[in-house]
C-alpha cells in the first residue's frame, strides 16, 4: 500500500483558525512506528469545546494553553495499517487498528504503576503538534501508543464507537454498582447511551436516565434504562424521592456536561450514595460543596478516558451484547468538516457525528 507524501487535514493552528489543508505533510514512519490510513473519526464533545475556545485547551486569566497547536484534531479514529517500522513486531498491512486517546510515558510514577490513563505528561492524540490526530487521511502511531485490533467485519459507524464506548464502560466501573441500587445517568449523549447499555449488564435495581430531548430518552430506554425522564417536564428530583421513600438514588452518574446537572444530582443522591462525574464542562459548575461532607457524607468519583477497557467493549460491540444501532448518525467528508462540527453540536437532533475518509 504506497503512501503518499501529502494528504487532505483539517489543522487548528489556534482557537479561531482552523483550516482544511490540500496538501499537508503525511506523517513519516520511523522505525518504531505505525501509519494507518484513515476510515474515519469521530467528533467528540471535546473536539468541539476546543473549537469553540474553552479554556482547559486554550488557557485564560488563571490558567495556561494545554494544546500545542498546529495540531490535527480526533482521537476517536479507526484505520488501516499502511506501513510498519522496521523495529515494529506482530503487526501486519491491512490491519484495522484502533489506538486509546492517551499515549504514556511510560516513565512517570502513574505509568510505573499500571495507571497510564492519568500520565503525568498527558499527551494525547488530537490535540498536540506531535501526535496529530484522526482528522487526516494517515495517523502517525509512535512506539507509545496503545493499540488494539479491530475486525475487519465490523461496520465502521460500531467501530468508531470503540473509544467513547471504552470512556463510558470506565464511567460505569467507578460508580460500582449493585443489584440494589437505583441509578440515575444524567445525559443520553453517544457517551450517555454506551452508559446505558453496560450498567444495564450489571442489573441495578433501577436504571433511570434523564435527558432535555424526548428522542434521546427513548434511544436510552430502547438501550435498556427502567425509565425516562425530562427534567424540563418533570421534577426529577420529587420523582426520586417518591420512587425511593425520600432517600435518593443510590448512584448518580453526570454526563450531560451542564452545570445543572451538578447541583441536580447532588440533590437527589441519597445520603452516603456516589456521584460520578464524568462530562468535560464548557463553563465553572458552582455547589454549596456542605452537602459533600456535613449533609450526606457523600463518594465523589472522577472518570477519565478508557483504560483497559477497549478489549472488552470490542468484543461486545462486536457480538451485540453492547447495543449501537443508531447511534452514529450522521457522517461526512473531510471537505465538509465545518458542516460535520455543526451537525455534531446536536443542534439538529444528530448523537455521534463522524468524518468519513
Amino acid at each position: 500500500m504506497a503512501v503518499p507524501k501529502t494528504m487532505k487535514a483539517l489543522v487548528a493552528y489556534s482557537a479561531s483558525d482552523y483550516r482544511l489543508e490540500e496538501n499537508f505533510p503525511v506523517p513519516e514512519c520511523g522505525p518504531d512506528d505505525i501509519i494507518i490510513k484513515t476510515e474515519g473519526c469521530g467528533i467528540c464533545a471535546g473536539d468541539l469545546k476546543c473549537r469553540h475556545g474553552a479554556a482547559m485547551f486554550w488557557g485564560d486569566q488563571t490558567q495556561p494553553s494545554w494544546v500545542k497547536p498546529p495540531f490535527i484534531p480526533g482521537h476517536e479514529f479507526i484505520g488501516i495499517v499502511s506501513q510498519v517500522g522496521d523495529n515494529v513486531e506482530g503487526y501486519e498491512m491491512g490491519e484495522r487498528l484502533a489506538a486509546e486517546q492517551i499515549v504514556p510515558c511510560g516513565k512517570c510514577k502513574f505509568c510505573r504503576s499500571g495507571q497510564y490513563w492519568m500520565c503525568q505528561p498527558h499527551e494525547i492524540f488530537g490535540f498536540f503538534s506531535n501526535l496529530n490526530g484522526g482528522m487526516a487521511e494517515y495517523v502517525r502511531l509512535s512506539k507509545n501508543a496503545i493499540i488494539h485490533r479491530v475486525p475487519s467485519e465490523m461496520k465502521l459507524e460500531d467501530a468508531l464507537l470503540i473509544e467513547p464506548y471504552s470512556c463510558a464502560k470506565h464511567c460505569v466501573d467507578r460508580a460500582k454498582i449493585e443489584t440494589e441500587d437505583v441509578v440515575v445517568l444524567s445525559g443520553a449523549g453517544t457517551l450517555g447511551l454506551g452508559m446505558v447499555t453496560y450498567a444495564k449488564l450489571k442489573h441495578p435495581r433501577k436504571l433511570i436516565v434523564l435527558d432535555m430531548i424526548d428522542e434521546r430518552l427513548e434511544k436510552a430506554k430502547e438501550f435498556g434504562a427502567d425509565m425516562v425522564w425530562n427534567p424540563s417536564k418533570v421534577n426529577v428530583v420529587d420523582e426520586i424521592e417518591k420512587l425511593t421513600d425520600g432517600y435518593g438514588c443510590d448512584v448518580y452518574i453526570e454526563a450531560s456536561g451542564h452545570p445543572s446537572s451538578v447541583t441536580q444530582g447532588m440533590s437527589m443522591v441519597r445520603k452516603l450514595g456516589r456521584f460520578v462525574e464524568f462530562s468535560v464542562f464548557g463553563e465553572a459548575a458552582t455547589l454549596d460543596w456542605s452537602i459533600i461532607g456535613d449533609r450526606k457524607e457523600l463518594d465523589v468519583l472522577g472518570s477519565h478516558l478508557g483504560p483497559y477497557c477497549f478489549p472488552y467493549v470490542i468484543e461486545n460491540i462486536h457480538n451485540g451484547t453492547l447495543k449501537t444501532k443508531g447511534v452514529v448518525t450522521n457522517s461526512f467528508s473531510i471537505d465538509e468538516w465545518e458542516k460535520a462540527f455543526a451537525f455534531a453540536s446536536g443542534k439538529y437532533g444528530d448523537l455521534k457525528v463522524a468524518i468519513r475518509f
